[in-house]
């Protein structure tokens, strides 16, 4: 998945868009995809000034936006028609390894459960062979 399909589903823009490219999908059951981390990124300004590092909040996100995807794609709805997915938990959360400049952020959701439109995934971050975050993330779809 492209770029523009990516923004044709997802209601994110610039500087909160956290998903470059999807590399894989099975719906229903799992999606991978990338963010590429730039020095460019705003966030480097204030965390860390001389060592920057990607927040873990933003890592979480973008695996989020990644799950988000693959339930879009899954239930056939987009942001254009009024769905969206809202963070609704992160659980068991665990970051193994800091994210810098530079750095390709490979990340995989797998499909959980859904309940009633309340979705659970377990997801994963790495950096080459390390994994950098791992969490299952929680989201709730509204329309």
């Amino acid at each position: 998945m492209e770029i523009e399909e990516i923004l044709e589903l997802l209601p994110h823009r610039y500087p909160f868009l956290m998903v470059d490219r999807v590399t894989a999908l099975v719906l229903g059951e799992r999606i991978e995809g990338y963010k590429n981390v730039s020095v460019n990124e705003p966030f480097f300004n204030g965390h860390f000034p001389g060592k920057p590092v990607m927040p873990g909040v933003l890592q979480i996100e973008a695996m989020a936006q990644l799950a988000g995807l693959l339930a879009l794609k899954t239930k056939n709805r987009s942001a254009r028609d009024g769905t969206l997915y809202y963070l609704a938990a992160v659980n068991d959360v665990r970051f193994r390894r800091p994210v810098v400049p530079g750095d390709r952020l490979d990340m995989r959701a797998t499909w959980s459960a859904d309940k009633r439109g309340v979705v659970k995934f377990d997801c994963n971050a790495s950096v080459g062979d390390d994994l950098a975050c791992a969490a299952e993330i929680v989201i709730v779809g509204r329309t």
